[in-house]
């Protein structure tokens, strides 16, 4: 094939990956993307889109079964409902598709030119690309961005393969497992735990920290913790995976001794690892932090005309940081100064009930400053969360005692989600407590509750 050459090649078609080449084109770079799979990454094909969508059928399911086995205080009467999984599936992996088409067709009007294959760098210009008919294309280019993700963490005594599983397997499920083990509290077994849950697994837990969801404090993850027992999740904290047998049970060691799980799926999700094997990156000179890629505040490794964004180089592992760093790496390219310099990156947990923080844990900010000025506002009080039935929670505010310049945010409830992108907006442009305080909110809504929890840390000075 003849040799391809541009200005800026960025491997990896994820969510930082397509926005950096998306933004690039538009601004009159020659772009070129290459993708060994699907355009969309994880996030969309595997992972964030995939588990929404099944995280709200499960939720409406729930709902419907909750009409049906109690009488309705809302007068709602329904026959019992049923869940067919491969027809969920089936809309999950439509919404899917329609979202890959609306990422193919912003890089087509962009103008950036899709190779799909899997790369391996040649140096810091060149990269190889194994073609899907077999062939070769060799790319050069002026500037290259490593965007090519992450993987899930394989455990050496539980590995892939039988009925030990991935989320992206996990996902793509047609049949529901009547009993689902899940290997990892943290935010990605929780979530597909819950959701299983809802939908009629028998689910346990197992993991090895004292109490799930360890990277938020307790007082956020306890709401999340009660609403696992009504499900009738077990769980297993404090315990120590030692591997599966041939007839799919789960041995594990806790503090009353060696203990074996039936399962007919088991799910492990104990945390991703930069995708950086496979694509021959040690024939380029990069700095490492550890397994990820040591980058500036403008997203450049060690090499110059190199750059690496999203989940390689390191954590939060989320794709709207990917995001935001490939804007900063087009605009480079462009011509434009811009850093990377983020004050606050949200953090979201789509459990039952969801958790969002932005800027530094409670306890982080207590070793930080001598003082601070603390506002929670439970969601007992707020006359919108009582409306839907989603009294469980509250939202916080965390400020300096001495300025009341606000130093993080986080809430846990129903649908707080929603509130990440106020909750940012606060932290980035320094806002006080008397901003928060002396902004009109709309009534009723859980957002109101962030006024009020700003008002309660003023009056508490």
């Amino acid at each position: 094939m003849k040799e391809i050459r541009c200005n800026l090649l960025v491997v990896g078609a994820g969510p930082g990956g397509y926005v950096c080449a998306a933004r690039a084109g538009e601004q009159g770079v020659d772009t070129v993307i290459v993708e060994a799979d699907r355009v969309g990454g994880t996030c969309l094909n595997v992972g964030c889109i995939p588990s929404k969508a099944l995280i709200h059928a499960a939720d409406e399911y729930a709902r419907l079964r909750a009409f049906c086995s109690q009488r309705s205080q809302l007068g709602i009467r329904a026959s019992e409902p049923a869940i067919d999984l491969a027809q969920t599936v089936a809309w999950k992996d439509a919404i899917v598709e329609r979202l890959d088409g609306g990422v193919s067709g912003m890089l087509k009007k962009a103008r950036v030119k899709v190779v799909l294959g899997r790369a391996r760098f040649r140096d810091g210009k060149t990269v190889v690309i194994s073609t899907e008919t077999g062939g070769e294309q060799t790319i050069r280019a002026e500037n290259v961005v490593v965007a090519t993700g992450s993987r899930p963490v394989e455990l050496p005594m539980l590995p892939f393969g039988g009925n030990v599983v991935s989320s992206t397997e996990l996902l793509s499920m047609r049949e529901l497992p009547a009993r689902l083990v899940v290997v990892g509290a943290g935010y990605i077994g929780v979530e597909l735990g819950t959701a299983f849950a809802k939908l009629g697994s028998q689910v346990t837990m197992v993991d090895l920290a004292p109490r799930i969801l360890p990277q938020y404090d307790a007082e956020l993850t306890r709401p999340v913790a009660q609403r696992l027992a009504a499900l009738g999740v077990q769980l297993r904290l404090g315990a120590t995976v030692k591997g599966a047998s041939a007839d799919g049970q789960l041995t594990i060691e806790t503090g009353a001794g060696a203990e074996r799980l039936p399962a007919d799926r088991i799910l492990v999700a104990v945390g991703r690892r930069p995708a950086t094997d496979g694509f021959a990156l040690e024939e380029l000179d990069l700095d490492r932090d550890g397994p990820y890629l040591r980058i500036d505040d403008r997203c450049r490794t060690s090499m110059r005309g190199v750059y690496a964004i999203g989940d390689v180089t390191g954590e939060p592992m989320l794709a709207h940081r990917a995001m935001m760093q490939g804007e900063v790496v087009a605009d480079a390219v462009a011509g434009r100064k811009r850093v990377f310099e983020p004050l606050a990156i949200p953090a979201i947990c789509f459990t039952d009930p969801e958790i969002v923080a932005v800027g530094p844990g409670l306890e982080e900010a207590r070793r930080a400053h001598a003082e601070l000025r603390i506002g929670m506002v439970p969601f007992t009080a707020n006359g919108r969360a009582l409306t839907l039935q989603a009294e469980s929670g509250f939202v916080r505010i965390v400020a300096r005692a001495d300025n009341h310049l606000i130093l993080s945010m986080q809430a846990v409830g129903a649908g707080v989600s929603e509130l990440s992108a106020a909750f940012g907006l606060a932290l980035e442009v320094g806002a006080r407590l008397e901003d928060i305080a002396g902004t009109i909110h709309a009534h009723p809504t859980l957002g109101e509750a962030i006024q009020e929890a700003a008002q309660r840390a003023l009056a508490r000075g």
